[in-house]
């Protein structure tokens, strides 16, 4: 039996950390008969925030996808992060979603995050809602919030619902669709709203805000603006179905406000991810690569009837076993199919399909185009991988995670925490593609590498609590780089001779640093040789060898970042060359060379934003100066100065101990990865200086 896909909406919730996506993602869920009471976030009691770390912290780590029904639909809900640390998590469910609410807070605005998280609804091409939330707070004001949509993530909002009252007066919203004004009394219940006229005081601001949406939606429909322009006004039905269409399409951004933590507007926010985001059929179908990562001109169409598609989008360990979150795209699953990976090119038995509610389950005998499931027990498959039908293969879009910029070394306190730590971190790693691990060759030590500081502390967090391994933990590292700034023209040549055959191998070479901002590759090789000086079988085995060196740089070890080699002439000889010659040939060029090419170390620099009272902005400029940081803008707003700034990473650490120090506990502030740059001299000399130490204590 097959669904009906149009009743279906994937919907994601995501916003800044502390704008309420939590929060509004329970008001939902009780909204939708899911839950009978209601849990706070920061009572540590949600439904969705179930790891310990999430209670403690106030915060959603991992993205929790729950199933619900509203008003005959079908809502499969994935709420997401905030932090900047796990925006990994915020890009992948976006991957696999139709449609997205924007949680804004009705005080601070567009932050810092809001802006990262809307850059990847966009790059993901993504119809969104926008909810206002928050507007009981001191401070709110629904009006500069839009202000800010506009300016700051020059978004189009389409304006649906205005707020009656504000801060504590804060009573119900103004349905300009239907021109009636929805008040919500006292008791905090969701149910108990009337609907009754718009406040006198509010008509003319509604006429004007209805006026300013009649005329947007009808753009999407010319016989309607025709109409329109003659002088009849549009049904709310044909409203609807052209608001539907702009929204679909990115035009605009249907706009409403409330108070989720009061449970006021939430409803308003169901009917409008009903009448406006789209189903899985109206979204344009994923572009299907064959195994090579070739596009192939398919794309999985959203039915039942196609082959097979699925992508794994999250990893999850529970007390139950391994969970892997998926998006069915095409096809039907039944219990008991074989699917193939294509990326490990093996296939996997699924035994279990389960549907997630928050943390409890229930079974499922098949899934189908357009649903999200939880596969239990896969034993190879890890985030951004495709099951599909094996005998009619194809990969969906595979996802690309950021390099991480930060590491720390762990140490297991003895034998038994060190097998724990071993199977413990291949299971986080799993989970976490932007989590890193390696074993450092020369100590021995264990290596973890995320994306901020913390990012790593959570993961240490959950090795000890989660995990129960005991572990001794390193001070964090930066993740330097190394690149070079002058173009050398340099020539190499290789002899050995032993008994029986020799080694010969000559090398003409420029080495040069990539300026093109354009170029996103690290390492670039290009062959420039005419004739036969070096056969053409011997250059991959020349660019194999430049390659292997980019990994340690000549002032610290640091791995190398934007450099060609043109392989301009050479020599060989008939007998004594080989592959195996020209490799060590370029390892031993490239050495030699590097030196010549004015090496420098590169930090990385992050994106920093500082949100502090008024009283204290003296302090936050002058401490983030300190810090080696430009400070790029400072803007106001009523409840204090958001102050952006660029900062190495290595002067970061502890950072918010030391702001809410200087703010009394009120600063808080978020960061991302910007761009490399090179260092000081004097900070350079440093750290150079500092890993010739380190190599020594280690040789001891």
């Amino acid at each position: 039996m097959s669904a009906d896909l149009s009743k279906y909406r994937n919907i994601g919730i995501f916003a800044h950390v502390d704008a309420g996506k939590t929060t509004t993602t329970e008001r939902i869920l009780k909204l939708t008969g899911k839950i009978h009471k209601l849990g706070e976030v920061h009572d540590g009691a949600a439904t969705t925030d179930f790891m310990e770390q999430e209670q403690e912290r106030g915060i959603t780590i991992q993205s929790a996808a729950t199933t619900c029904f509203w008003d005959g639909h079908r809502f499969n809900i994935i709420d997401t992060p905030g932090h900047v640390d796990f925006t990994i998590e915020v890009y992948r469910s976006l991957k696999v979603l139709d449609g997205g609410i924007g949680v804004f807070c009705g005080s601070g605005g567009v932050e810092p995050q809001s802006e990262t998280n809307w850059r990847y609804a966009n790059d993901s091409k993504v119809a969104r809602i926008i909810f206002v939330n928050k507007l009981d707070r001191l401070g709110a004001d629904f009006y500069r919030v839009v202000k800010q949509i506009k300016e700051i993530l020059a978004a189009k909002p389409l304006v649906m619902t205005l707020p009656i009252g504000i801060e504590d007066d804060f009573k119900g919203v103004v349905d300009l669709l239907t021109m009636k004004a929805w008040v919500w009394d006292d008791s905090g219940q969701p149910e108990n709203y009337e609907i009754t006229d718009i406040p006198a005081d509010m008509v003319e601001k509604a006429e004007e805000y209805r006026n300013e949406l009649v005329e947007t939606a009808v753009e999407q429909d010319d016989d309607v603006m025709e109409a329109y322009l003659e002088g009849q006004e549009p049904d709310i039905d044909t409203l609807k179905r052209c608001i539907r269409k702009g929204t679909i399409n990115l035009d605009f951004f249907p706009t409403f406000c409330g108070s989720a933590f009061k449970n006021k507007g939430v409803q308003n926010v169901l009917n409008a991810v009903v009448d406006y985001l789209p189903s899985p059929t109206e979204v344009p179908a994923q572009p299907i690569t064959d195994l090579e990562g070739n596009k192939s001109g398919e794309v999985a169409t959203v039915t039942p009837d196609a082959p097979f598609r699925a992508l794994a989008f999250k990893i999850m360990d529970d007390q139950y076993g391994s969970l892997t979150f998926t998006r069915v795209y095409s096809g039907v699953l039944n219990k008991g199919d074989t699917l193939l990976n294509t990326f490990t090119g093996k296939t996997e038995r699924i035994g279990r399909l389960v549907e997630m509610h928050a943390n409890s389950r229930e079974d499922r005998d098949s899934a189908q185009a357009g649903d999200i499931v939880a596969l239990v027990g896969l034993k190879n498959v890890q985030t951004g991988h495709t099951l599909c039908d094996p005998k009619n293969p194809g990969t969906l879009e595979p996802m690309v995670f950021p390099d991480p910029v930060i590491s720390m070394a762990v140490e297991p306190i003895d034998k038994a925490n060190a097998e724990k730590l071993a199977i413990a971190i291949g299971k986080m790693v799993k989970e976490d593609p932007s989590f890193h691990v390696e074993t450092d060759q020369d100590s021995g030590e264990t290596i973890l590498k995320g994306m901020g500081e913390l990012h790593l502390d959570i993961k240490v967090d959950i090795l000890k609590r989660t995990h129960k391994v005991e572990v001794k933990v390193g001070a964090p590292q930066v993740a330097y780089r190394e690149s070079i700034t002058r173009r050398v023209e340099d020539s190499y040549t290789h002899k050995k001779q032993t008994g029986g055959s020799g080694q010969y191998a000559k090398l003409d070479y420029i080495i040069e640093p990539i300026t093109d901002e354009e170029v996103e590759d690290n390492f670039i090789f290009e062959s420039a040789v005419v004739g036969g000086n070096v056969p053409r079988e011997y250059w991959p085995a020349v660019e194999k060898g430049f390659k292997a060196q980019m990994d340690d740089g000549v002032l610290a070890g640091y791995p190398l970042m934007k450099v060609k080699v043109t392989l301009t002439d050479g020599g060989h000889h008939a007998v004594d060359s080989s592959a195996v010659a020209f490799e060590i040939a370029s390892k031993a060029a490239f050495r030699q060379s590097m030196p010549k090419a004015g090496a420098q170390i590169l930090e990385p620099i992050m994106k920093v934003d500082v949100f502090t009272p008024e009283d204290n902005v003296g302090d936050v400029i002058g401490d983030l100066n300190r810090r080696r940081g430009m400070i790029t803008s400072q803007e106001s707003n009523p409840t204090g100065i958001r102050v952006k700034a660029q900062c190495p990473l290595s002067e970061m650490f502890g950072y918010i101990g030391d702001l809410r120090t200087m703010t009394s506990g009120r600063g808080q502030f978020s960061m991302e990865f910007s761009h490399y740059t090179p260092c000081p001299k004097n900070i350079a000399d440093d750290i150079i200086a500092k890993r010739e130490a380190e190599r020594l204590a280690k040789q001891k």
